[in-house]
């Protein structure tokens, strides 16, 4: 079956439907991994967003859910190149199309990935619309398109109720802003007791655990979005008990100290981004998933916070250290699995302020 990309800027990209055979408006990014599709696909940090993966061969290793990130996928829509429908790994227990019926998630295959990746390298992030209507409407779906926006949707991917993974080691609260698996699994392994609070869960009810350590997860939109979430993340900053925030969360925590974030022209999606630790001079390949980052000029300006990590590439922060605090955040991922495992030396680190404190 005939699917259709359409961009806001009336670009049309003809392919064959994959998925559901229903229709969806989106923003449409890119991901430049080679591998991880299921980790993407169920990341919630991707929820309101369509994703084309870069690398023009993807589902050849199938589908194993032992590597999912949340319980569910969270993207809106699915691109790819080629579309490998007979899958060859001994741990593939499903293939990409079904899985993508499954959930009711429309996407397409067969498009020139890599001429809709320049078009938004060029002219920035945009949404589009993926359809099987083959009298499709142009005049009258551009509007629409200009129209989306992701909206809250950290409230749409966060847990309904507290969750606890015991541990012998320090007490950490895991703010679940969209928090992939593997944060809670870094620090359990490590022998922490994990809390996985609900995004909306007041400052008090956390504090009131005695947690040696918090937490501020990844997830999706945009950062000022979350206003309610915001005066809490100060509260727990005034708390003086260690935070390690990651991605979203290293936002929310510029946000609520008088910082300030911007949308990227295109973001920053993928498994090969170098950062810089300005400690120490050393540079990471780190996993990304953002399109907003921290503008740190003020953060500074005021001794609240300095760069702790800049992006090589193209010099936006990506981490802060908080002045007279036991506090650091970085915008990368430093348990992405699989992908750069460089930077999971920070679990460490956050261990070490933990044990500081206690």
């Amino acid at each position: 079956m005939k699917a259709f990309l359409i961009l806001e800027d009336g670009h049309v990209f003809t392919g064959t439907s994959i998925g559901a055979a229903r229709e969806v408006i989106s923003e449409i990014v890119f991901n430049t991994s080679m591998t991880g599709y299921l980790e993407v696909m169920t990341d919630p940090s991707y929820a309101g967003q369509a994703v084309c993966m870069t690398y023009p061969l993807i589902g050849n290793y199938g589908i194993c859910y032992d590597d999912q990130e949340s319980a569910k996928p969270w993207i809106d829509a699915f691109i790819v190149r080629e579309l490998s429908r007979v899958p060859s790994n001994f741990r593939s227990v499903d293939t990409i199309q079904h899985f993508l019926t499954k959930h009711d998630i429309p996407g397409i295959a067969g498009i020139d990935t890599r001429a809709l990746t320049k078009i938004l390298r060029e002219k920035g992030t945009m949404n589009g619309m993926i359809t099987v209507d083959e009298n499709y409407d142009l005049d009258a779906i551009l509007p629409k398109l200009k129209a989306y926006t992701t909206g809250k949707v950290v409230e749409k991917v966060t847990c309904r109720e507290k969750e606890i993974l015991p541990g012998d080691g320090p007490k950490v609260a895991l703010m679940d802003f969209g928090a992939k698996r593997n944060i809670a699994r870094s620090l359990n392994k490590r022998g922490c007791q994990v809390t996985i609070y609900p995004a909306l869960t007041p400052a008090e009810e956390i504090l009131a655990d005695h947690p040696d350590g918090i937490m501020l997860s990844n997830g999706p939109g945009d950062p000022k979005e979350c206003t309610s979430i915001i005066k809490e993340v100060k509260k727990l900053y005034d708390s003086d008990i260690p935070i390690f925030a990651i991605c979203l969360g290293h936002q929310l925590m510029a946000l609520a100290t008088g910082g300030d974030t911007y949308k990227m022209k295109y973001g920053h999606r993928g498994g090969n981004h170098p950062v810089k630790d300005l400690a120490t001079g050393r540079v990471y390949i780190s996993s990304q998933n953002h399109g907003y980052v921290v503008d740190a000029k003020d953060l500074e300006e005021k001794n609240i916070a300095h760069p702790a990590f800049v992006n090589v590439n193209d010099g936006t922060n990506e981490g802060m250290a908080y002045v007279g605090k036991n506090i650091f955040t970085v915008q990368f991922h430093p348990e992405a699995c699989p992908g750069p495992q460089d930077s999971s030396y920070l679990f460490d680190r956050f261990m070490d302020m933990m044990g500081g404190n206690k």
